[in-house]
Formats: C-alpha cells, structure tokens, sequence
C-alpha cells in the first residue's frame, strides 16, 4: 500500500483541478526585510483557498501535496523569490507523506529545474490537520532537517497544536497562531500565555514568527516580549503571483 501511494504521489496525475499561488512576507524586525515569503494556494485566477481546498480529497491528497510544493516554487521562482536573499515557505500535509525520502523527490527535481537552493526552502505544517501519526511526522522533521530544509509548525496554539507536540519534536520554527494573538497587548493572560511559549521556544532553539499581525499594538507587544519575526496584514497582504511590497512605514 505504502508503495503504491508513494508513486501517486510522485505522479501526481490524480489531480483533475488547477490552482496557483499567492505570497506573503514573513518579515524579520532586525533587518526590515522579508526573512521569508509563505505560499498560499489560490485558484488559478486568484480565487479563495477554499476554492481549492473543497476539491481535496483522500484520494487525490498525495498528488495535491506533491502540486503544491511543486507550484510554490515555479511560482516564487517566476515572481522573482531569486532575486532577494529570502526563503520560500511551503505548506504540506504531514498525512500525506508515506516516505519522506521518496516522497521530496519531486520537489528535489523541481528546485533544480529552476536553480532554486534547496537550503532555501522551509516546510510548514498545520496542527489543525490531527496527526494520525506523530512518531511519523517526527521522522519527516528529522530527515527534511538533514537535508537541510526548515521547518515550521504552523498554527501553533490552536487546533491540535500544544506543548505536548514540543515534547514529541522540535521543528526549526514554531508560528504563533493569530486568535493567540489578537488583542495581545490588550490582554494579560494572553500576554503572559505567549511570554511563555517564547521562552520555551528559546530554550529549545526554535525561533517564533508571529502570524495574523494585524495592529500596531500587537506588534509593539511582541517585540516587547522579543519576537523578531511578523507575518500579518499589518505589514502585508498576500499578493496573488506576486511578492507583495511591505508596509515598512508601520515599523518606525
């Protein structure tokens, strides 16, 4: 069965719907300049998300995994992603993966194809997608890290994401959840709630991107409690096949 999936998924012909992609820079206080662009799935003229996500089933989750990975980095790659020193953030689906080895092959063959740095590339997942497996996305992290991609939990304080995935395995980059953060300089519990995972994070030499930055005074707290990376629509929005500019002027 394993083997049978893993070639699908390399395939990827099961596929019978197309999408593209819109950025996001996951900008880096220190040097106010876009660390990172996220790739966000859209349909092939700009739709939602939802859009394509609807169409997304068991049967075609493998070759969607694989396409995605694939897009994000044509796309990037033709948006210009090159020309600046930042890395691209791709999204995959920890379920659909049967080996990783096997299955980055394809992203391997398409990075060289557009001389894309493979040490360029992170990997996020979302915890909000309930890991069937845990021991197998650790070996994912495991094996991604030697091979020298990121990696980034997505979501991280919503969903099924808590301290007890830290304790199970360390990805490279832990990203806030936006409903953690949401009126954080407003709110005490949350302040403290979130002064915690930093400092746990650091302990663990994972770095933390806030997500969802939406007002002035939610990025003024996190700084404060020492978060250097921001994605959000306080900064910018996503762009669809393009690298959208940043609001440098919020940061001064």
């Amino acid at each position: 069965m394993a083997g049978k999936g893993c070639s699908g998924c390399r395939n990827g012909e099961a596929l019978d719907f197309d999408f593209s992609m819109a950025f996001q820079p996951i900008v880096d206080l220190r040097t106010n300049a876009p660390f990172a662009y996220e790739a966000l799935v859209r349909g092939p003229g700009g739709e939602s998300a939802y859009s394509v996500l609807s169409q997304v089933t068991d049967l075609n989750r493998y070759a969607f995994d694989q396409r995605c990975r694939v897009k994000a980095i044509e796309v990037a790659g033709a948006a210009g992603i090159l020309n600046t020193p930042a890395r691209l953030s791709i999204n995959f689906l920890p379920n659909a993966v049967y080996s990783p080895a096997a299955c980055i092959q394809l992203t391997l063959e398409t990075a060289q194809a557009n001389a894309f740095p493979t040490d360029r590339l992170i990997f996020e997942f979302t915890e909000n997608e309930r890991m069937v497996d845990p021991a197998h996305v650790a070996n994912i992290i495991a094996i991604y890290r030697e091979m020298g991609f990121g990696t980034a939990l997505d979501d991280f304080g919503s969903g099924y994401a808590g301290l007890n995935l830290l304790a199970r395995f360390q990805p490279g980059i832990v990203k806030l959840d936006m409903d953690l953060i949401r009126g954080l300089d407003a709110s005490q519990p949350r302040r403290i709630i979130v002064d915690g995972i930093i400092k746990i994070c650091e302990a663990l030499g994972i770095e933390v991107i806030a997500e969802g930055v939406e007002t002035a005074g939610e990025l003024a707290a996190l700084k404060d409690l020492g978060v250097h990376y921001f994605q959000g629509y306080l900064l910018a929005k996503p762009a669809f096949e393009a690298l959208p500019e940043v609001k440098f002027a919020v940061l001064l």
